[in-house]
C-alpha cells in the first residue's frame, strides 16, 4: 500500500468501512463496532483506513494478508 500524507477523521474510516463492509470477513463487524465506539490515534485511524481502501479490488493473498493486520490491530485496542 502506498504511503498517504492526509490525515483521515474517524467519519472517513467509518464511511470507508461501510463502503467494504460486504467485503469483509463477518468476524470483523463486531470488532469494527467496538472499533467506532472508541476514540484512536491519528495514526490508528489512518492504518485503518488504508487497510480498508480498496479492499474489494484486492487479491485474495492481500486480502489475508490485510485481514491479518486488521484484526491484530481491532483485537489490541
Amino acid at each position: 500500500m502506498s504511503e498517504c500524507k492526509l490525515d483521515h477523521t474517524k467519519e472517513d474510516v467509518r464511511n470507508k468501512y461501510e463502503s467494504q463492509a460486504g467485503f469483509l470477513p463477518e468476524e470483523m463487524k463486531t470488532l469494527f463496532n467496538q472499533f467506532f465506539s472508541e476514540e484512536h490515534t491519528q495514526d490508528l485511524l489512518n492504518e485503518v483506513f488504508h487497510l480498508l481502501k480498496k479492499y474489494d479490488l484486492a487479491s485474495d493473498e492481500e486480502r489475508n494478508t490485510r485481514n491479518n493486520r486488521l484484526l491484530l490491530v481491532l483485537k489490541n485496542l
